[in-house]
């Protein structure tokens, strides 16, 4: 992403967190001149500026640099958000009366909520709150109530219920009995998902009493798990998911279900009876339960005798909680411990996650009875009312109302950025369940006549279609191949076009779900479409690739507002009677109007130009890169496009070449009207001096990327008159601009503008003979892509070859498992396992028939799943014949021989890992296993059973809403903190944090790396708790929402270790740093370079508590790495010898010492030269080496003359101190301090604050050398923590910025 850090919006004063965030929410909003003027946010920025304003701007990345919508956003937004709180006093039945701290714009809903999560307020559900004896509207804002304020008394009041609230009570009681069962999670339902570090931390990190443990000398335990050591070769499973202390439940009921009584018949329903519950106590006591409009009691029911009278005690209870504590004991005592439990948890233990997350592994769990799953899966709920005939959400409605409300200013577009992403989380919930029915064969077909292929299926409003070609649709394409990638290549489009999100223009709600080796496509459906034929519906574009098409203004006029962010050109295509027709999209985008009148747009699959790579085209020659490196190759579908992320880095590329050229250009007119005042090579005979070059410019002859700072100011500033066209550029400039243009392929002689057509080298589409030179050009450009995308942009990117193995073994069992039937899948899915991944070498496949035997067999089922046949062939396949079809797909599919005929030979020569393999393959197709320890090489019995595969889950592709507004505050603080600016950019980090809470929930990825930046700018301010509390929250936060073992994850265990060490909490920083490495080694294995960092880390922290043997062992294993991927002369190697070095020194073993720091001596002295900083430390630190070893030698040759008798000064081996353990922890992990004591760091406060008004005043000449002002790299997003500080300093290092 580039930045211009020097256009941000102007810094705010320095009293207080909210208000400057709402001034540069104020100030920095107005002009493209305060935000960044550069920001490639994949074509993310709204549309919303008017024409005659881009005619103005500089002509810079096709209009990426689009500011927000919604100009005239003012200071006071931000602070309506964070509205003052205050606090009120609530009463509650039965217990003592507490106050609640609220803000006025909450809803009353809200305090219903956080009633029901409150340890002794949970146990309601069905109440009312009164102020003054006036009942509040659930739905009103707390602002909106007359008479409520600071200190008012809202009483809770029990309403009578109704079945509706019965079921909400008893589904509420039961979650509150599950709280601390990980099942859900587990299961992979109602989007609860896994979380491991309270294990790791003993609970919460704040100052908890925790603060007194691992002290600087108390012992602590520092031995690590055998199996985490460097060279260590077991890779155990088992410790992936430790068991949480918490999770052996305290079983409170044995069962909670409905009783088979329900309903209640009509006499009893006339006495207010609304539904029977069956309980068995933990005591055994079987009762029968009557829910009434008043409150739940004891009925005299059994389980064969009807009798609704109450029984003894006759106790009426509002809630069920105090109806059971009064007829069980063990209830009462245990449910009280859970309750208390349950709020002990971190909230990001227990909070909904926004989409849902599947876990590979589970335990062997009991199945136990649950009344309310049974009724969720019969009943198919979304609300409890999706199956209900007149309450099923109209999802597309819901979609397109959410794109529809307002977003002129920060509160609206607050709002709608929230419901957009509140409804598209709930329908990508519907759709993965629906598709999930699909395929297992659970919803009637809509075409139920034709072949199973073909069938498509309506539920819950939603359209479902399977990835297969069914009407020759694709057969110029590649078939079913090319039908199955369509769908991925749509929802990109649809994602692109949501993100541009232009008024009037309507895409459909899609999500693409992968399950049991079927692709299903869920749409939402256009209102109208189902009562009308495609051909009459589609009055935009063509339904046959390309023979008919049509075109409508309105839709040009739409599509015409993308087309910048989205580099789409605007072209003519002849349609089959050879007239022209003009399209602003690739010929298959087809147009609707629904019956809304809304203009939808669909088949979004060739949104961004082909990959000509994968493209072979009879008569047309690819660039030398391409054809030096086998390309073009044919490949089985010709669908392949170029991701959206690639076409804006060429056009990033082009639009520096576009500058450099046009630098050169003045620079040499320049030249050569100070030597003679010839005509240049341009032709024009020198005119008068233009505006633009007033100013001298650089010497001519500088490098390439110096050489045009001064010169690419200019250009940008000739370019914008030029664009304004307001007459005031000469001639000779123009054609400067004019030849830039032409060179880099820009459509625009007068500005930067590249752009691509999506239609060239399509097949069947046909271009006007007017149009031949444009086609000439755009065909050159669509090659030269395909150039820069093997020459500039793949040489960053390693092969993983175990990638490339298991998604050659993806594509494989995609088809291995169509032809397998329910009954049979977990048999089938072990078999494959074996034959992909244990040694054994001829794994037998049980057939499903083995349990039962059925007397009528051959009795065909009429409603069979897809493409099942009655197929046992996935029983013959054997280990031998699977990895050659695995290497028969890497050589096709991906051009890669593999050399391996068998696990076991490609585990050797490649060095994986068999429980990395099993990783990727089953996050890749949803398989879940047991957790066990496998025995992969056991070559007497197959490693998996039918019993290890415990389930099969989807794999969901869907959009992901944006937070624009916090995404915005979230880049300015970076760029603020890269300037130096730490105060501001944390505020800045703050607002954002807001902003994204508010519009995604407390879970959510971008949440994930707000937290963990501003950990790191607390730390680097020196807040050691605040950074804990903040990386905490990170950590747990990337459990949840991006999974366990996610490599995220790992980083954020790494960074939370470093801050524990820190606040002197060494036993804590260990468990996080060995966890790290131990989900690090099960990921990837030893052989990765962030390893590296990782056994520095740990090496230095063990340094720190005396454990000098083990210190060495991860050290010289991170030197090894080290000097494997970045050469035995990179700094880093220097780095990694020096602490070697210093863990020698203090064994006293002073000559390996000298030898580790004289590698890295002369490494520093050969890359950075006698004077550099690092080269003097590392030389005074052989001197200080070689007198200790000088005076131990004097010792010990005392010694030997002198014997017992020998007078001995006593030698000094120190212990490191902890601030030097944590000086070097901060330079491995990027982070640069320049040491400063306490009265250093209030002079810096006060000199952040001065900078601030000076910044304000006017823009501060000076420098910014804050600590860490040295370091380009401590708030980049990716965090690539092992830079070099050393080399951030140099100054011969090159510092561009892009």
């Amino acid at each position: 992403m580039v930045i211009k850090t020097d256009e941000l919006p102007a810094a705010a004063p320095a009293d207080g967190a909210r208000e400057p965030s709402s001034q540069a929410c104020g100030k920095g909003r107005p002009g493209a001149a305060e935000l960044p003027s550069v920001m490639l946010l994949n074509g993310d920025c709204p549309e919303s500026l008017k024409k005659e304003e881009r005619a103005t701007e500089p002509p810079r990345e096709n209009g990426l640099d689009e500011s927000e919508p919604g100009e005239e956003t003012t200071g006071q937004e931000v602070i309506v958000i964070q509205d003052t709180g205050f606090s009120v006093k609530i009463l509650a039945p039965g217990i003592e009366p507490f106050s609640l701290q609220v803000s006025p714009q909450e809803m009353v809903q809200e305090i219903h909520q956080v009633l029901m999560d409150r340890e002794d307020t949970c146990h309601r559900t069905c109440f009312s709150l009164h102020l003054d004896g006036n009942m509040l509207d659930h739905f009103s804002e707390l602002r909106s109530v007359e008479g409520l304020q600071e200190g008012s008394v809202l009483r809770v009041v029990e309403e009578p219920y109704t079945v509706r609230e019965a079921r909400i009570h008893v589904r509420h009681v039961r979650d509150l009995l599950k709280s601390l069962d990980p099942s859900d999670a587990f299961n992979g339902v109602d989007c609860n998902s896994l979380s491991f570090l309270s294990v790791f931390t003993d609970g919460d990190l704040g100052d908890s009493g925790k603060r007194k443990k691992g002290l600087e000398m108390d012992p602590i335990d520092c031995t690590p798990p055998e199996y985490i050591l460097p060279g260590s070769r077991e890779r155990p499973l088992c410790p992936l998911q430790p068991q949480n202390r918490d999770w052996k439940p305290l079983q409170c009921l044995k069962v909670l279900t409905m009783s088979g009584w329900n309903p209640p018949p009509g006499n009893r329903k006339m006495h207010g009876d609304l539904m029977y519950l069956f309980v068995i106590t933990a005591e055994d006591r079987q009762v029968s339960i009557t829910a009434s409009t008043r409150g739940f009691y004891l009925n005299q029911s059994t389980a064969y005798h009807f009798n609704p009278k109450p029984a003894s005690p006759r106790f009426l209870s509002h809630s069920l909680v105090e109806l059971l504590n009064q007829i069980s004991p063990t209830f009462k005592k245990n449910f009280a411990v859970l309750q208390k439990k349950r709020v002990q948890r971190h909230p990001f233990e227990r909070i909904a996650t926004p989409f849902q997350v599947y876990s590979w592994t589970a335990p062997q769990a009991e199945h136990a009875m649950d009344c309310v799953r049974a009724e969720d899966a019969y009943t198919s709920r979304l609300g409890y009312e999706e199956h209900i005939p007149g309450q099923t959400r109209d999802w597309n409605e819901e979609l397109q109302t959410t794109r529809e409300l307002p977003r002129k200013n920060l509160p609206e577009r607050l709002l709608r950025e929230r419901a957009i992403f509140k409804v598209h989380s709930d329908f990508t919930a519907a759709a993965t369940r629906g598709a999930m029915a699909v395929i297992d064969g659970n919803v009637m077909a809509i075409n139920p006549s034709e072949e199973t292929k073909m069938q498509m299926f309506i539920w819950n409003n939603i359209f479902f279609s399977l990835g297969f070609d069914v009407r020759d649709h694709y057969k110029d394409f590649g078939g079913d191949v090319a039908a199955y990638v369509a769908p991925t290549n749509d929802l990109n489009g649809v994602r692109t076009y949501n993100a541009v999100d232009v008024e009037g223009l309507y895409t459909l709600g899609t999500v693409v779900v992968d399950y049991r080796g079927y692709r299903v496509t869920a749409q939402s459906i256009i209102p109208g479409i189902l009562e009308r034929d495609q051909e009459q519906s589609v009055i935009y574009g063509s339904i046959d690739f390309g023979k008919t098409v049509m075109s409508h203004p309105r839709y040009l006029e739409l599509l015409e507002r993308t087309s910048r962010p989205l580099k789409i050109l605007r072209h003519r295509v002849l349609n089959d009677r050879g007239e022209e027709v003009e399209l602003c999209s690739s010929v298959e985008c087809k147009g609707i109007i629904g019956n809304d009148g809304r203009h939808y747009i669909l088949d979004l699959l060739r949104t961004f130009p082909p990959d000509l790579n994968f493209l072979p085209v009879p008569g047309e020659v690819l660039p030398e890169e391409c054809t030096r490196a086998g390309f073009p190759r044919a490949h089985r579908h010709k669908l392949c496009c170029l991701r959206q992320e690639l076409v804006d880095a060429f056009v990033e590329h082009r639009y520096l070449l576009f500058m450099k050229l046009a630098a050169l250009q003045l620079m040499q007119q320049k030249a050569s009207k100070m030597e003679n005042p010839t005509s240049l090579e341009n032709g024009d005979p020198p005119a008068s001096e233009s505006k633009p070059e007033d100013p001298p410019g650089p010497e001519t002859g500088s490098e390439e990327e110096g050489g045009s700072a001064g010169g690419l100011a200019k250009v940008k500033e000739l370019a914008e008159t030029i664009a304004s066209d307001d007459g005031t550029a000469d001639p000779r400039s123009r054609e400067v601009i004019r030849n830039a243009c032409k060179a880099v392929g820009s459509i625009s002689s007068t500005a930067f503008d590249v752009r691509f057509n999506p239609d060239i080298f399509s097949p069947g589409v046909r271009f006007p003979e007017s149009c031949q030179e444009e086609v000439r050009d755009q065909k050159q450009l669509l090659k030269d892509a395909a150039a820069f995308l093997l020459s500039c942009q793949i040489p960053g990117l390693k092969i993983g070859i175990g990638e490339l193995i298991t998604r050659s073994a993806k594509h494989i069992f995609k088809t291995y498992l169509q032809g397998v039937e329910l009954s049979g899948l977990s048999a089938a899915i072990s078999h494959f396992l074996n034959c992909f991944l244990s040694s054994y070498p001829n794994p037998v496949a049980h057939l499903p028939a083995d349990e039962l035997i059925s007397k009528k067999r051959n009795r065909r089922r009429r409603n069979r799943p897809p493409g099942a046949a009655d197929n046992t062939a996935w029983a013959v396949m054997t280990p031998q014949e699977l990895w050659k079809n695995i290497c028969q797909e890497a050589r096709n599919y991906f051009g890669f021989s593999l050399e391996c005929e068998t696990v076991d030979q490609a585990v050797e020569t490649y060095g994986l890992q068999k429980i990395t393999l099993l990783r990727e393959i089953s996050l890749k197709t949803g398989i879940q296993i047991l957790l066990k320890e496998y025995s992969f090489d056991s070559r007497h019995k197959p490693a998996f059973t039918e019993e290890d595969v415990l389930n099969i889950f989807p794999v969901v592709k869907h959009v992901n809403p944006k937070a624009s507004d916090a995404f915005h505050f979230f880049q300015s603080g970076q760029a603020k903190v890269q300037q130096g600016f730490l105060k501001e950019g944390c505020e800045l980090i703050n607002e954002a944090l807001n902003l994204f809470n508010n519009v995604y929930g407390a879970m959510h990825v971008e949440i994930c790396a707000c937290l963990r930046l501003l950990a790191r700018l607390h730390y680097i301010m020196g807040d050691y708790a605040e950074a804990l509390s903040n990386q905490q929250k990170a950590v747990l936060m990337s459990e949840r929402v991006m999974g366990i073992e996610h490599p995220n994850t790992i980083q954020e265990y790494m960074h939370l270790a470093l801050y524990c060490f820190a606040s002197s909490q060494l036993s804590t920083a260990l468990s996080l740093l060995y966890r790290a490495r131990y989900l690090m080694l099960l990921v990837f294995g030893e052989d990765h370079p962030e390893m590296a960092l990782l056994d520095n880390n740990i090496g230095l922290v063990l340094h720190g508590v005396m454990e000098y043997d083990l210190a060495l062992r991860f050290l010289e294993s991170a030197l090894a790495i080290s000097t494997k991927y970045h050469g035995p002369k990179s700094l880093k190697v220097a780095l990694s010898h020096h602490l070697v070095a210093r863990v020698y020194e203090s064994k006293a073993e002073f000559r390996s010492a000298l030898q580790h720091e004289k590698e890295g001596y002369t490494i520093y002295k050969t890359q950075l030269g006698e004077d550099h900083e690092k080269t003097k430390e590392s030389s005074e630190y052989l001197k200080c080496l070689t007198q200790q070893a000088v005076a131990l030698q004097r010792t010990m040759n005392e010694i030997y003359r002198n014997g017992s008798s020998a007078n001995i000064p006593p030698l000094k081996f120190t212990a490191p101190s902890m601030a030097s353990v944590l000086e070097q922890l901060n330079v491995i992990n990027g982070i640069l301090f320049i040491p400063l004591s306490q009265k250093d760091l209030e002079n810096l406060k006060a000199e952040v604050a001065r900078r601030q008004q000076l910044q304000e005043a006017g823009k501060s000449r000076e420098k910014a050398d804050e600590p860490m002002g040295t370091e380009p790299e401590q708030a980049g997003l990716p965090e690539d923590s092992a830079s070099q500080p050393q080399a951030a300093k140099d100054p011969s290092s090159p510092g561009l910025q892009g």
